[in-house]
């Protein structure tokens, strides 16, 4: 295989984004553009290509590997590993950017549109506070916990804190999994009564909790448990 170089013009991805934009490159080449080189017989397109196809062709699962598990490929040193990853967390920055300010959750699927951008690559557990005014307009959220691979233990009083202070009429309640696994743990149902209970005794309503598992989720909403 011919190095990039040694293509025609058209073909090269730079002078194809030149071109025709950034729109016309597949991911593979968009990331060959930021690794800048392959290695003798690969191209750093057919390095991406290979790459991306062990990560199921997903951006997501790709920002999820470690500097260590790219490095594994032949031609990725460290510094390419870093651009490689840190590439994947700049789109994900951009999905946050493009959540709009004032947006309403009027169903489950708005919750993992909030959420998903913030949750999805993270390898410690997080538990997040989504609050919404009468409208059901998003108010704000806060960061309720921090925890391991195994779990995060959330402080109710410090939820209702949060809530109380944000004036917020109704709330919703989401973490991850990084185990990937989405059924909800005993623990995970213990919360929700609790947070429930707590909630209905100040006048806030529980509209939903929603677990994120890689690409999937489970909503308690859904599932007929809230």
């Amino acid at each position: 295989m011919k190095g990039i170089k040694n293509w025609a013009p058209e073909d090269r991805p730079r002078e194809r984004l030149l071109a025709n934009g950034a729109g016309s490159l597949s991911k593979a080449e968009l990331l060959a553009i930021l690794i800048g080189s392959g290695v003798p017989g690969k191209s750093a397109v057919d390095i991406m290509r290979t790459i991306l196809s062990d990560y199921g062709d997903s951006l997501m699962s790709l920002g999820k590997a470690s500097v260590q598990e790219l490095m594994r490929y032949e031609g990725i040193g460290e510094a390419k590993a870093i651009t490689i990853i840190a590439a994947c967390q700049l789109a994900n920055q951009r999905l946050k950017e493009e959540l709009p300010k004032r947006m309403r959750i009027k169903e489950t699927s708005d919750t993992v549109d909030y959420f998903r951008p913030l949750l999805q690559d993270l390898q410690i557990e997080e538990c997040h506070l989504l609050m919404l005014d009468q409208g059901m307009a998003v108010k704000g959220s806060a960061l309720l916990s921090r925890g391991g691979i195994a779990g995060a233990s959330v402080d109710v009083r410090c939820l209702l804190r949060h809530a109380i202070l944000g004036q917020a009429v109704a709330v919703v309640l989401c973490h991850n999994h990084p185990s990937g696994r989405t059924q909800p743990s005993r623990e995970d149902d213990n919360l929700t009564q609790k947070v429930n209970e707590a909630c209905k005794a100040v006048g806030i309503r529980l509209v939903d909790h929603v677990i994120f598992a890689g690409n999937d989720y489970y909503s308690y909403h859904e599932n007929g448990k809230i």
